[in-house]
């Protein structure tokens, strides 16, 4: 006999819906099969790297060729360990990207905020650097990785404590413009996030890093990308 069979024919229906929607939920939550996330403790400050893989769906390309822009969000939570009271979070970073098509030259524009915007349509972000690729693919490979971005100050971490760095990258949907959000929320093809922890090194390492290297952060320019007079490649 069915297992719903007994539950009466609307309650079995419903009960099917939620175990399927469970499963949905669990693939979105499956990282991609390419991730890195690793950290660099040094005498100045803790540094995030990471890069990840993110293929969108077709409704979200073609979102981006009717230009509507996209924002995707970095996000890292330090926390300090408590065994008598519960974690403390001692620092919290935020790296806004802007992904949008220019049809005029058909080249796709990142954009760069350190900010953390609060309205519809990413009003208010303050851009601090903009960078032009060739293709979709060069530019979401730029929206997706991390290079040494500072998220916390050596000195808000002890030595003799511990810490955690609780990681996230998602497509930020309340930045569409309003217009466009109607209807998003059940649309599975729209849920790009990626959650991840991972436990602060309590070994410091010098930090090698060239003393006139600028500070690109969340925007490392690949090979392919074309760089322009706004936003230079990173000397290697």
């Amino acid at each position: 006999m069915s297992p719903l069979a007994g539950l009466g024919g609307w309650r079995g229906f419903v009960m099917l819906w939620v175990l399927v929607f469970g499963a949905l939920g669990a693939v979105q939550a499956q990282k991609p099969a390419a991730f890195q996330l690793s950290l660099q403790r040094t005498p100045e400050a803790l540094y995030l790297s990471g890069r990840l893989d993110i293929f969108p769906e077709q409704v979200v390309e073609e979102a981006l060729l009717k230009s509507v822009p996209l924002y995707f969000v970095w996000q890292a939570d330090v926390y300090r360990e408590r065994w008598y009271w519960t974690d403390r979070r001692i620092s919290s970073v935020t790296r806004t990207l802007r992904l949008a098509y220019q049809p005029l030259t058909r080249r796709w524009r990142v954009s760069l905020s350190n900010d953390a915007a609060v309205n519809a349509g990413g009003a208010g972000l303050q851009y601090a650097l903009h960078q032009n690729y060739d293709s979709l693919t060069d530019a979401l490979a730029g929206v997706a990785r991390v290079s040494r971005w500072k998220i916390a100050d050596a000195a808000r971490l002890p030595i003799d404590e511990n810490h955690r760095v609780e990681f996230a990258f998602r497509l930020d949907l309340s930045l569409l413009p309003r217009p466009f959000q109607i209807g998003l929320g059940n649309q599975p093809g729209w849920t790009i996030e990626v959650l991840d922890r991972i436990n602060v090194p309590n070994r410091v390492e010098p930090d090698r890093a060239p003393a006139s290297a600028p500070d690109l952060g969340a925007l490392e320019v690949p090979a392919s990308a074309s760089a322009g007079a706004e936003a230079p490649a990173p000397p290697r």
